[in-house]
C-alpha cells in the first residue's frame, strides 16, 4: 500500500537527494544543455516540500501542487516535463490517501506517459524517459511480491537506463543541436529520473 506519508517522504527524499547533487547535475548539463539543470530542479523541489506545499489532503492534491512548483520554480524544458509527470500521477492518484501497489505503479505509468506526450520522446532519444521506461516496467514486474521489492527494483533499472543514455545520440532538446557531439555525456534529465526511483526505494522498505 502507498500512502500519503509515503508520498510526502518521497518528495522530501528526492529534494535531498537532488540537492546533494546538484553539482554534478550541472555538471553533466555543462557539455550538452544550459549548464543550470541541478540548480534548476534543487531550487524546484526545495519549494516543493515547504511545509505548504506538502501540507495537502490526498495523493492527487499533493502530487498536482508538486507538478504546479516545479512548472512554476524549474526552468527550462525540465520544470514542465517534470511538472506534467507530477499532475498526470496526481489526475491518476485522485482524492485517495493510500493505494494499492499496482494502483500506484498505473499512477507512475500516468505520469511518464504526460512526459512522452509533452517531450514528444521515444526511447533512445537521450531523455528522462530512458531512465523512467525501464524502471516503469521493472516495477510493474516485480510488484506482485511486495512495494519495497518494486520500487528497489525500479531504482535499479532507472540507474541502468541513464547509464545507457551516454552512448546515445540526443535527438530531443538542447543537447540535440550537438548531434554527433552529444554521444559520450550520460543525460543530466535521466539521472534526476534515476534519482527520483532512487529517493522512493529508499522511503519504501
Amino acid at each position: 500500500m502507498f500512502t500519503l506519508d509515503n508520498a510526502k517522504a518521497w518528495m522530501q527524499e528526492y529534494s535531498r537527494i537532488v540537492g546533494e547533487n546538484k553539482e554534478y547535475l550541472t555538471e553533466l548539463d555543462s557539455p550538452i544543455g544550459d549548464a543550470d539543470h541541478g540548480t534548476n530542479m534543487a531550487r524546484g523541489m526545495a519549494a516543493a516540500v515547504e511545509p505548504e506545499a506538502l501540507d495537502q489532503p490526498d495523493l492527487g492534491a499533493l502530487f498536482k501542487k508538486v507538478g504546479m512548483t516545479l512548472v512554476s520554480k524549474v526552468g527550462g524544458t525540465s520544470g514542465p516535463l517534470y511538472g506534467t509527470f507530477f499532475m498526470r500521477a496526481g489526475k491518476e492518484a485522485g482524492a485517495s490517501t493510500e493505494i494499492e501497489d499496482a494502483a500506484f505503479g498505473a499512477v507512475l505509468r500516468a505520469g511518464l506517459q504526460g512526459v512522452i506526450e509533452r517531450g514528444k520522446a521515444e526511447l533512445e532519444d537521450k531523455t528522462m524517459v530512458d531512465a523512467l521506461t525501464p524502471a516503469l516496467d521493472a516495477f510493474d514486474a516485480a510488484v506482485g511480491g511486495g512495494l519495497a521489492g518494486a520500487a528497489a527494483a525500479a531504482a535499479e533499472a532507472a540507474e541502468k537506463g541513464a547509464d545507457a543514455t551516454v552512448d546515445m545520440l540526443a535527438k530531443k532538446g538542447r543537447a540535440s543541436y550537438l548531434g554527433e557531439r552529444s554521444i559520450g555525456h550520460r543525460d543530466p534529465g535521466a539521472t534526476s529520473s534515476q534519482y527520483l526511483l532512487q529517493a522512493l526505494a529508499a522511503v519504501i522498505k
